[in-house]
């Protein structure tokens, strides 16, 4: 009996290659098809066994159900239909295609001019028909059974205002480090010697750069680079095959469990608003040839794409279709993974109708109903290139939001700029003017100084000008401004006055972060100083440019920063969901945040429009509208010196009270000390003292 003819008519729902324990029944999208063609291979890959026919179509989704198939079957599509760019259609069953629901990829496609619908370098470009087998260097989809025994996982469910986020690159926080070696990928992230860094600085979670299965550009291969970062995206269902060691989901799941077992969540970063496949002269992968215009967002010819995030397409959430399969993914990665929130790339992609950005886009009211994903964290990234991109503050709740004005603040600060003192005030209460709406929480600002784009801290200390060459793009790529200093040597020195003065510049913005209201996000590596040698775009850097420099780790910048970390956690004050606006509070009649002068006085509105001003001191309360019982300590008092040292006037304490030092950038290892009503405040240092009761 052949596969044909033990074909079953199965099941429409759900998508995807779903084992029974009996046999497989495949289900997969298509508007505009003809036929669609299941595609069996060897064990190798490399031999096409069987192409059958899906008898059955229910809607747009074509199905079938094949008894004896079992988990490890490899499997993809052809699809036939019109070929006819023109109308948005690029149907070319000569070609094989992802399951985009597959749940794991033998590999990565293997650069050939057979990938493309069209015949590379053909005078009709696009509008040619290519009709050579692509198989030969496409992976193949793999059938799995992702059951998993979790044991008693629990997820930690920190509140946002518990959180410190931690960015990390699965491979680039593993590769050199020296507990790691003989591991790789997700094994590397579950070891111990990760885990136990990750708990002594005291992070609560760990945001992973892109893991769903992404491809390396051709232009990236053909220069020998990668692409290192991942935001290219193949499958939003399947791990990228590199971060497997034994080709297995369990590994995934086994690093998840780990960490949370430590008290870690596990967030990721995904990419939805766009997919690997480029524009009209990008490859044929998986969504092109199964049904182009259903999946992408086209513009009025229909042949070319609209490209608000900068890729070449942009994928298309007015679709249900589309919509769904980006709302099963994130349940999958919950339900199957237990993985604890999503970083959503370019989210104002995700939030685009026909008449721009809407933050009651279908999409994001979707998000906010799901009763899985209404219990795990929602983070955007608010911009994108298209027009009215830039949206920093216009998500609806429960999503929390990447702070570019945080990190521009912060630096352009620390840096000296004129007019900087009300822009940091802004941004170390939770950039109110952004986020103070809407019911919206003050952690709603995720607060960065640096993030995997663009330069890490310690280059942000050392370079003016971005140092890209070896990517390849003649360093015309990456940001140009990055609001950075050098101190007078442009990368490595070994004057002593400059590596101190630097030193002390990343402790101060390293304080600024942990200070703030807001949830802070801290890039893997800052704790200990590492260094991209001045790239600020290393997407492509799959080496040591991109991976942490573990060896070179500065200790006492690492030992500083779990100060900084155990002090956040210690003082409810610094981790408010209620955002401080100077009002009294029925508590006590105070109000809950003072502006002064170093030299005791209230600031007034000229001072705020000093240009010339680089002190700021806050003295920070409960905010108003706190309930007694979270009344838990009386008050810090903050202080922030761009300038030289002066002498600092300490606000008077309330009979039976004294202030109380504990953080000092300029001194880190100096313990608490008692205040008196002067102190010398060093310059370029950071202060903060505690009322304590005498």
């Amino acid at each position: 009996m052949t596969l044909s003819s033990s074909l079953a008519p199965g099941l429409a729902a759900p998508l995807g290659a779903r084992f029974d324990g009996d046999g497989t029944n495949f289900a997969v999208f298509s508007q505009h098809a003809r036929q669609m063609t299941l595609c069996l291979f060897s064990p190798d890959g490399r031999t096409e066994t069987d192409r059958i026919v899906l008898p059955e179509r229910d809607g747009d989704v074509w199905h079938g159900y094949l008894p004896g198939i079992r988990p490890g079957q490899l499997y993809g599509y052809r699809a036939d239909g019109p070929y006819a760019p023109e109308h948005g259609h690029r149907f070319n069953a000569n070609k094989l295609l992802i399951d985009p629901y597959a749940k794991r990829l033998t590999g990565h496609p293997r650069w050939h001019d057979a990938l493309y619908g069209y015949t590379v370098g053909h005078k009709d470009e696009d509008l040619s028909f290519d009709t050579r087998d692509s198989a030969p260097f496409m992976p193949k989809c793999v059938v799995e059974d992702p059951s998993f025994s979790w044991g008693d996982d629990v997820p930690p469910a920190k509140p946002m205002e518990e959180s410190v986020i931690y960015e990390a690159h699965v491979k680039g926080l593993t590769a050199q480090h020296p507990g790691t070696q003989g591991l790789s990928g997700f094994l590397a992230l579950a070891s111990e010697p990760m885990l136990d860094h990750l708990t002594c600085l005291g992070v609560t979670a760990i945001e992973l750069l892109p893991i769903h299965a992404f491809v390396d550009d051709r232009f990236l291969v053909d220069k020998g680079l990668r692409n290192y970062w991942g935001y290219q995206t193949l499958g939003f269902f399947a791990p990228d095959p590199r971060y497997l060691s034994e080709g297995r989901l369990r590994e995934v799941q086994h690093a998840v469990a780990r960490l949370h077992s430590a008290g870690i969540e596990v967030i990721l970063d995904v990419v939805y608003n766009h997919t690997c496949e480029g524009d009209q002269m990008g490859p044929t992968f998986a969504y092109k040839g199964l049904d182009n215009a259903s999946y992408y967002r086209l513009a009025e010819d229909r042949r070319h794409y609209i490209n608000d995030t900068g890729t070449g397409n942009t994928v298309n959430m007015d679709h249900p279709m589309v919509m769904r399969m980006v709302m099963d993914s994130l349940r999958y990665w919950v339900e199957t993974f237990h993985v604890d929130g999503f970083r959503f790339d370019l989210c104002a992609t995700l939030g685009r109708t026909s008449a721009g950005f809407d933050p009651g886009s279908a999409f994001f009211d979707a998000l906010r109903q799901d009763p899985v994903l209404t219990r795990v964290k929602l983070i955007a990234e608010p911009w994108d290139i298209g027009p009215g991109g830039y949206q920093v503050g216009a998500f609806p709740p429960p999503f929390s939001e990447w702070n570019d004005k945080y990190r521009d603040g912060v630096r352009r600060f620390w840096r000296g700029d004129d007019l900087m003192a009300p822009e940091l005030a802004n941004r170390i209460t939770g950039s109110a003017q952004q986020f103070d709406h809407s019911g919206r929480p003050a952690t709603a600002s995720v607060n960065l100084v640096t993030a995997h784009d663009g330069f890490t801290l310690a280059d942000v200390t050392s370079y003016v000008e971005r140092h890209n060459e070896a990517n390849g793009e003649d360093n015309r790529d990456g940001h140009g401004d990055n609001a950075s200093a050098n101190f007078g040597v442009e990368g490595p020195t070994d004057d002593p006055e400059v590596i101190a003065a630097r030193a002390l510049r990343r402790r101060n913005m390293l304080a600024t972060l942990l200070l703030s209201q807001g949830t802070p996000m801290l890039l893997a590596g800052d704790e200990f100083g590492n260094s991209q040698h001045g790239n600020n775009n290393a997407y492509c850097q799959d080496n040591e440019i991109g991976w942490l420099d573990w060896a070179n780790a500065d200790c006492e910048m690492m030992l500083f920063v779990q100060k900084l970390i155990a002090f956040r956690k210690a003082h409810p004050i610094l981790r408010q969901k209620r955002f401080l606006h100077s009002r009294e509070r029925i508590v006590d009649g105070i109000e809950d945040l003072f502006w002064w002068r170093e030299d005791g006085e209230q600031m007034t509105d000229a001072d705020w429009l000093d240009a010339d001003r680089q002190v700021i001191c806050a003295e920070m309360r409960m905010a108003s509208g706190t309930p007694r019982y979270a009344q838990r300590e009386e008050a810090l008092f903050v202080v922030f010196n761009a300038g030289g040292e002066v002498a600092l006037t300490m606000p008077a304490p309330p009979e039976g009270w004294h202030w109380v030092s504990h953080i000092d950038t300029a001194r880190p290892k100096h313990g608490t000390e008692p205040a008196g009503d002067t102190v010398a405040l060093a310059g370029a240092s950071v202060r903060v003292f505690v009322l304590e009761a005498a």
